[in-house]
């Protein structure tokens, strides 16, 4: 058995379980269930988890009350629609009158083995509390998703990214261990510490990797600067998260040409770790949503209803298995579409077939067109000539929007008609007019975590 007591919440899974040699699932049966019997599945994890953050967390019953629900309201996943949604700023609000943890806290303090959280780069910083049963859930969910992505027990998965609050690495660690590969928690972030993973990697031979596409890119330039051609490493498998790169074909395709790995995108929101519920396959035909996990709507930003396949819209979150401050109805502020097509693999989630498209306070509005960065950055990843980073600078000058974008160029190119074939891509992809500075190679700040390429000077 993989789950040790079949209708328990939270379910207890049997650490001890891994599929067979040549099976292509965790769990084939929760993995490739018919949609219907899923919503059903998951209906009764929403009644439970609303039932238990009911009795426990003043947060979630204070709302509910105002909105004139109770658990035993929600009978359908219609009526869950009527749930009131979440965001961040309620959760800094409420810790900051209920610290450290918040009201939403819904086990005692004593049963908290790990804290993370956010940096507070945008305002209070936020903690994330996990209990054990927490961890475990982690593990499990994260081992599911990474094996769908072709990673096994006999690959050794190189982590490079930054320890610390951040949760991408921590999960991307639990789901190794909890899979049976060899975990390489080699980090991200210290003065020298690129150079020294060419090293490592070359030593090592990681068939998998983990990181940001920004930090996979910088990877490479500083291999083929040490005269090391990053496809010889040996890479298979390279997943990411934190950034929307992985997500952009262009990007895509850049990263897998450079590496000769296969690409996958992943992620989500530390909030509602496991961050990889959220994930594309091995197939790479957009990110699964692990609706078992932690289900995803995809609503209307304005009546926070879900909207039909086909259609976009903001995701909104609630954890399905969490017992310390589980997130129900958690706005996301990102933007994407969604579609229920079959996938290649044969699991019956649905997909984001075009990963998260941006945030929705990242869009760009200019001279009345509305444009997300990745958009940019597709245009840009198309063209051999230039480089790997790049910057979109916002200004005004004399009462009008003016866009700019400053990009490297790769050596040894011709630049002999570059700048008007980019800026006539630019105008055909994005509807903007953007003027084009071309950089020496880097010349551009990098980074080993997120790229921040937009600056707005308005």
């Amino acid at each position: 058995m993989i789950v040790t007591e079949s209708g328990l919440w939270p379910p207890r899974y049997d650490p001890a379980y891994r599929p067979p040699p040549g099976e292509k699932y965790w769990d084939r049966p929760r993995e490739t269930m018919p949609a219907q019997e899923r919503d059903a599945v998951v209906l009764g994890k929403i009644r439970a988890l609303m039932r238990y953050a009911w009795e426990r967390a003043p947060f979630y019953r204070t709302r509910w009350q105002r909105a004139g629900l109770e658990p035993g309201d929600i009978r359908s996943l219609a009526d869950f629609e009527r749930v009131p949604t979440i965001q961040k700023a309620d959760l800094r609000a409420d810790q900051a009158e209920y610290p450290p943890f918040g009201s939403y806290l819904c086990t005692k303090r004593e049963e908290i083995v790990r804290i993370h959280g956010t940096s507070g780069t945008s305002g209070r910083p936020t903690a994330f509390a996990w209990s054990a049963q927490d961890l475990a859930a982690i593990r499990e969910a994260h081992a599911h998703v990474m094996w769908s992505m072709g990673i096994r027990p006999h690959d050794v998965v190189i982590i490079c990214s930054i320890f610390s609050l951040y949760v991408g690495s921590w999960g991307a660690l639990a789901g190794t261990e909890r899979l049976g590969a060899a975990a390489f928690p080699f980090g991200a972030g210290v003065s020298g510490q690129t150079l020294q993973a060419i090293s490592w990697i070359k030593q090592m031979r990681p068939s998998a990797f983990y990181g940001t596409p920004s930090y996979a890119l910088r990877l490479a330039e500083t291999a083929r600067a040490e005269g090391v051609d990053p496809a010889s490493l040996g890479l298979r498998i390279m997943f990411f998260s934190g950034e929307p790169g992985a997500g952009i074909p262009a990007t895509k395709r850049f990263i897998e040409a450079t590496f000769g790995a296969i690409c996958i995108d992943s992620g989500s929101m530390g909030e509602v770790t496991p961050w990889m519920n959220l994930a594309e396959c091995s197939e790479r035909t957009g990110m699964h949503l692990w609706q078992d996990f932690v289900y995803t709507e995809l609503c209307d930003p304005k009546t926070w209803r879900r909207v039909p396949f086909g259609a976009r819209g903001t995701p909104v979150y609630t954890q399905l298995e969490r017992t310390t401050q589980p997130m129900i109805r958690l706005i996301s502020g990102d933007y994407a579409e969604w579609t229920d097509a079959p996938c290649a693999c044969g699991r019956t989630y649905p997909r984001f077939p075009s990963g998260i498209i941006g945030r929705i306070d990242d869009m760009l509005v200019i001279r009345g067109e509305n444009v997300y960065p990745s958009a940019i950055e597709e245009v840009l990843r198309s063209f051999e000539a230039l480089g790997t980073e790049f910057e979109i600078v916002l200004s005004r000058r004399q009462h009008m929007d003016e866009l700019d974008v400053r990009v490297e160029v790769a050596p040894g190119v011709s630049r002999e008609g570059l700048v008007e074939r980019v800026r006539a891509e630019l105008k055909r992809k994005t509807g903007l007019r953007a003027g084009l500075e071309l950089c020496e190679a880097g010349s551009l700040a990098r980074t080993d975590l997120k790229s921040r390429r937009v600056r707005d000077q308005r």
